[in-house]
Order: C-alpha cells, then structure tokens, then sequence
C-alpha cells in the first residue's frame, strides 16, 4: 500500500481511520528529548570525536540497539519494541519509546533508558541535561547533526519566523501519545487537549534561561514556536469548529507546505511547495511523479501543532525535564483521556473557552506560567481541578504495579507544583539569583541526569 500513487484525499482519510482501536488496545507512548554537553567545558557534543554524538550512539549499541545509518553516518538506533533512539538537529538525544500498556512500563522504560545513556556518557566525558531551552550556549555554537532533512530545513526556517533556527538546535520537549476508539472519540480528545495544552506548559515550564541569563519567560520553548513558523504549529482554531474530523484534519494537512521528498535515500528539497500539487503531479520538485503513503507520513512530521494527528494524538506542549517528571506527563494525560468520566469532565470544564481565550492562555502562559488566567480563574486553581480529575482517570484504570500501588503516584509531583504555585522554572530561577550566585554552570552540575 505504501507505494500505491495517491491522487485523493480518500487513501489518507483512511489511513487516519485505521489508528482508531478498542479502549484494550490502547497504548502509551512518551518521548523525551536532552541536552548533551561535555563535562569538560559544558559545550554541547559535537557529532564527530571521542566525546561526541556518534560515540555515544555506538555506544548505546551494546545494549541491543541497532545502528540505522544516512550516508554512511549513524544518526539513529532502533530498539526491537518500536522503540528508537533518534536525533535533533542540535544533537539533542530523543528516546521515542515502544506503545506500552501502562505508565509503570513508561517509567521502566524511562528507568532503563537513562541508566544506559548514564552509562555511556560517563564513559567519555559527557553529561545530559533535562530542560526546555539550551540555558548556556548561542545558536552558533550547537553543532547541526549531519541528516539531510535538517538541512533543508535550516534553509527554509528563516523565511517563516525568526526563531525557527532556535526551535531546531535549542529546545527539548517531552510528549505522550495516545489513541482513540473512533473518529468522535479522536475529535473530542483532541479538543479537551488542546485546550489543555497550556496547562501542561505551565506545570512542566523549565525553560528560564537563554545564554547564560534570564530570558523573561517561564518557558522560552513555549514562546519560540509562536516564532517558528505560523503555517505549521499553534493552537489550531478549526479543531472545535464544527465538521472537525479526519478529512478535515486530511485538509489541514495538504495546506501546510512541504519540505521535502524522500527518494533512493536522498532528501529532495520541495520546502514551501504543495502536496496537493503533488497529487496531481505537479510538484516542481518532482514533476511528473505521484505521491505514495510513505511521502505523506513523511509530510504529517513537519507539522508542529501543540496536539498532532497522526494514527494517534502527540501531547507536545511540555518543557524537557528532570528524570522524575518524564514519568508525569503520561500520567497527566493517560488519566485524563483514557477515562470516560474524566475525559467528560474535562470537556466540561474547557468547552465554553473561545478561540481568543484559548490563543490567550497560549501566549501569556510561556511567560507567567501558573498565574495565567482564563475563565475567571488563574492556571494554578484550574491545574488543581484537572489534577483532580486525571486523578481519579488513573483511580479508574486501577492499572498497579508489583506494590500494590496505582498510577497515580506519578502525579504527585505535578500536585506539588500546583499547590505550591510554583513551576520548575521559578525554582531554577531563584537559585540563580541566590545559591549558584548567578552562574549558569550549577545548572549543569545540579540538573544532570
């Protein structure tokens, strides 16, 4: 099927149906993102040389991971749980992990991750770090990571926002994936989490510095894809306007432009270009040629919303962070959509919000956090109802593990952010200004993993 032309909307319509699964199918999948520096002189990992990117790839190898090359240079491993280790363009480190049943597996997985990149790191003078935004290190001194995607994306990124380029080499995200049971259900999730979305940045906001100082903002990720480029992320109106489904979502896709085309191993630049020319044949990057369903998988990862379609919704509104908050988004959105009375209720809670409320919330929460405001009520009070009710989504699963207890003792640093009214980014910022007497290299010291 994947090498069938595609001259309509109907094949990749269907496509988005097939995710649809009974609730007993239902998986999770999380992906963080780190930071790697040499401890040394805290500079980020290079590719090449004895305590580079490379290296610590090959040696994650000898933990079973298979080596998947581009041009002759490994730029990723494949586990042999649908699980992968992967690059982004500034060499940040991105553990893609395997659809697991539960979030005791997630946090294993995490566990076991993190304990082999420990391993390695160590053993050639390298360290990660969990956070949202590089806090050391300018643009130019990140290294770009030799895969042929990033060039053209390098290329393309400054005709469509100014800080496209920092998205790239200096940020680092966690994100959760999740299913659905139908087009209905996939709608209604979609809504509730967008919605949401917000709230997540605030209580995973870590991303406080730029270069050494203060930037301003709580989460200078969040603010940096409002930046990035208009045409392919935001908080997407359309998704609770009516008629919102899989064409529509189809649709929405085929407007956002391209980058590029895999052919015979080579990336082809096809940047601001059309895949609905391309269905039609008339892509000028490849005149004459038809799309296949591979060329539009390939297209849906270039689009950056804070929810994204794909056979499954991405969470992608939280800052990277420490080892043990990895296992809390999951939790968060696990409780919140994979419980009927906990998925009404948040539905409930965010459906009268408009669309300038929700575009609001957005842009005030990267730099205020928790005591953003909408609906009459600060993100603080709000993440204290919805803590409640993904609370009660994972008392619901009553998924345990080998102690007896729940899913939800991986929320309990998520209440201890809300009840306090504090994010992770305030706390990093008050010791910069008090114990690390305003130096960021404590950070690296007392936040690696």
């Amino acid at each position: 099927m994947n090498a069938d032309p595609i001259q309509s909307k109907a094949p990749l319509i269907e496509y988005l149906q097939q995710g649809c699964k009974p609730a007993k199918d239902w998986r999770i999948g999380t992906e963080h993102e780190k930071f790697g520096f040499r401890q040394a002189d805290l500079r980020p990992l290079p590719y090449d040389g004895e305590c580079g990117i490379r290296a610590m790839l090959e040696g994650l190898r000898r933990f079973g991971w298979e080596g998947v090359s581009e041009n002759g240079q490994l730029i990723a491993l494949k586990g042999q749980q649908h699980d992968s280790i992967t690059l982004e363009p500034g060499g940040q480190l991105e553990l893609s992990g395997a659809p697991l049943e539960n979030i005791h597996q997630t946090c294993a997985e995490v566990h076991t991750h993190l304990k082999q990149v420990k391993t390695v790191a160590e053993e050639i003078g390298a360290g990660f770090l969990g956070m949202g935004f590089q806090p050391k290190w300018r643009r130019e001194d990140i290294p770009w990571m030799p895969k042929g995607r990033y060039k053209i994306m390098r290329e393309y990124m400054p005709r469509v926002g100014d800080l496209g380029l920092d998205m790239m080499l200096r940020t680092c995200t966690v994100q959760v994936n999740l299913d659905f049971r139908s087009e209905a259900d996939m709608v209604k999730k979609f809504r509730v989490s967008l919605a949401l979305q917000p709230l997540a940045t605030a209580l995973f906001a870590n991303s406080p510095f730029s270069e050494g100082r203060p930037n301003g903002y709580l989460s200078w990720r969040s603010h940096i894809w409002t930046r990035t480029d208009p045409q392919r992320s935001g908080m997407l109106p359309f998704v609770f306007e009516e008629g919102m489904g899989f064409e529509r979502w189809v649709d929405y896709l085929l407007d956002v432009p391209m980058y590029f085309v895999y052919r015979d191993g080579q990336y082809i630049d096809a940047s601001g270009q059309s895949f609905r020319d391309f269905m039609q044949g008339q892509l000028p990057a490849l005149p004459g040629e038809l799309p296949t369903l591979r060329d539009f998988e390939d297209h849906m990862t270039t689009c950056f919303p804070e929810v994204r379609l794909k056979r499954y919704l991405e969470m992608r509104g939280a800052d990277g962070g420490p080892w043990h908050r990895l296992c809390a988004l999951p939790a968060l959105w696990t409780g919140l959509l994979y419980d009927q009375s906990a998925l009404d209720a948040a539905w409930d809670l965010v459906k009268g919000w408009s669309t300038p409320e929700r575009q609001q919330l957005r842009e005030e929460v990267a730099r205020i956090g928790l005591k953003a405001e909408i609906d009459g009520k600060s993100l603080r009070e709000l993440a204290i109802e919805v803590l409640a009710m993904a609370e009660s989504g994972l008392k619901n699963r009553d998924r345990r593990n080998e102690q007896g207890r729940d899913e939800r003792i991986y929320l309990d640093s998520l209440w201890r952010i809300a009840e306090q009214g504090i994010t992770p980014a305030e706390r990093k910022l008050r010791a910069f200004h008090n114990e690390w007497n305003e130096d960021i290299d404590f950070l690296f010291s007392e936040c690696i993993y």
